[in-house]
């Protein structure tokens, strides 16, 4: 598992002697392990420099943007530093940054406090010195207030942490899509250069011959290690191996291609399967399985944030899956969403051990795949559309309860999640159709929308959550005041 390095940056200034220093970088450094310790190892918050002077601040912020093992800067005024120090780092600064307002001592030494203590110990004015200059300068920061090592604390604080990591993979991240848009679908289109510039995410097409000619080349061993990785994983209901062995085949296809163009994201459309026997199913939910982002009938921005959601929450189950919203069962005061996909729903939200079967698709006009059934487990998730606006994008998440299914499916040869929504059904679409959400989502169990919210904070992006307070009328308010908002930058 990738270990993710975050600075710790402690500021002071030199007013106060130089005998205090030792103090402070000996607290700084017992915060950070403090911290490190916190986050199941999938972050280091490393304590980097108690800095005092204007040049020093500069520095550091140079240093952290050409390291590319540093995803982002924690900083902490211990005592007073005055922020004009700041400006020219904070100028150059291009890592997300976090503002903790905290101190090293949790209470206050009644008997002993005198103006040492006070001299030493200046947080609660230091720190406001500092956040006066962020705001001044329109500096974008996430702000956590209290003591350090609070529960309510460390929640905040790892919620950032796993945003900064979705920025820090975003502006790596290569999305291929095979062949175009599904026709005259809009919802899943969007301006792929203003993405970039955006997020960072470079999305380019690539033809289905460009795959084909990997397909062919793919060998029996090849194949024979690939099925070897499907009955561990996996349990095989179902007699046609030849569709099971064609979609390992695709899938070792698969991974070599996205390997070679260094991306971790890709697209396929039924559409467009000129020299494939099969439409991908298996082979595309596999790939979901080892992490690899996936959007279908071309919906790139969905593969993205796949595969973003799926970093961001690093050291959990990583929950995470491409899904759409198919039909709803609507008895009174009990309706609920059936989301599912012809074929592509990742294994890693299935509540018990996937069966591998084989079923005709009924679109597409090639032979039946394989793909793995199983339905989602059941508790709290988030549903996650990002939306291009033509002037900006719109990331939308809506808070939901993944249940058990209410009845058996037998004739239905998809994976399957069910939910219902918050705050209820009438209200969750209303806002969901409102605010402009598409019919393909990621669906999380492991990132709430509080981690999304500073993902799109720190992007600039435009954010709606739909909660279990959420009302139409407010939202509406909400989207007006975004709308002006946006237009006056």
């Amino acid at each position: 598992m990738k270990k993710y390095t975050f600075w710790f940056v402690v500021g002071t200034q030199h007013l106060y002697g130089h005998k205090i220093f030792k103090i402070i970088e000996k607290r700084a450094d017992e915060m950070a392990e403090f911290l490190s310790l916190k986050f199941k190892g999938f972050a280091t918050i490393e304590f980097k420099s108690l800095v005092k002077t204007s040049d020093e601040i500069y520095q550091v912020a140079k240093e952290a943007n050409h390291n590319d093992d540093v995803v982002g800067m924690i900083t902490w005024m211990h005592t007073f530093s005055p922020s004009k120090m700041w400006i020219h780092g904070l100028n150059v600064l291009q890592k997300p940054m976090l503002q903790l307002h905290t101190q090293f001592n949790k209470e206050i030494p009644w008997d002993d406090i005198d103006m040492d203590f006070m001299n030493l110990n200046q947080s609660a004015h230091g720190d406001r010195e500092h956040g006066f200059i962020y705001t001044r300068m329109r500096k974008y920061r996430s702000v956590v207030s209290g003591y350090y090592q609070n529960e309510d604390v460390i929640a905040d604080i790892e919620r950032w942490l796993r945003a900064s990591i979705g920025v820090f993979e975003s502006q790596q991240l290569n999305v291929v899509r095979f062949g175009d848009n599904m026709r005259n679908v809009a919802v899943t289109e969007g301006n792929k250069v203003s993405a970039e510039i955006d997020f960072g995410w470079s999305v380019n097409g690539w033809g289905m011959g460009d795959l084909v000619k990997f397909v062919n080349d793919v060998s029996q061993n090849e194949i024979r290690e690939q099925l070897d990785k499907y009955k561990k994983k996996y349990q095989m209901d179902t007699t046609n191996n030849d569709s099971i062995k064609y979609q390992a085949k695709v899938q070792v296809a698969l991974r070599k291609f996205l390997k070679q163009q260094q991306s971790c994201a890709f697209t396929t459309t039924f559409e467009n399967l000129t020299g494939l026997e099969q439409l991908p199913g298996l082979a595309v939910q596999d790939l979901m399985d080892e992490g690899f982002g996936f959007g279908a009938e071309g919906d790139w921005k969905t593969a993205a944030m796949q595969r973003i959601i799926y970093l961001m929450s690093i050291g959990t189950s990583q929950s995470c899956s491409f899904m759409e919203d198919y039909t709803y069962h609507l008895p009174d005061n009990n309706e609920t969403v059936l989301g599912a996909h012809m074929l592509e729903v990742s294994p890693r939200i299935a509540s018990t051990k996937p069966q591998i079967q084989v079923h005709p698709l009924g679109i597409g006009g090639k032979d039946a795949p394989a793909r793995v059934v199983f339905d989602a487990k059941a508790g709290s998730a988030v549903q996650v559309s990002l939306i291009d606006l033509g002037d900006r994008f719109r990331l939308i998440a809506a808070d939901c309860n993944a249940v058990e299914p209410l009845e058996k499916m037998p004739k239905l040869p998809v994976a399957q999640a069910m939910w219902t929504l918050e705050p209820n059904f009438k209200v969750g679409t209303e806002a969901w159709l409102i605010a402009g959400g598409a019919h393909h989502t990621v669906m999380t169990y492991d990132i709430d929308a509080k981690v999304l919210e500073l993902f799109a904070n720190m992007l600039d992006i435009e954010f709606v959550h739909i909660t279990n307070d959420t009302t139409i009328q407010r939202l509406r308010n909400e989207l007006r005041w975004n709308e002006t908002g946006y237009k006056l930058k």
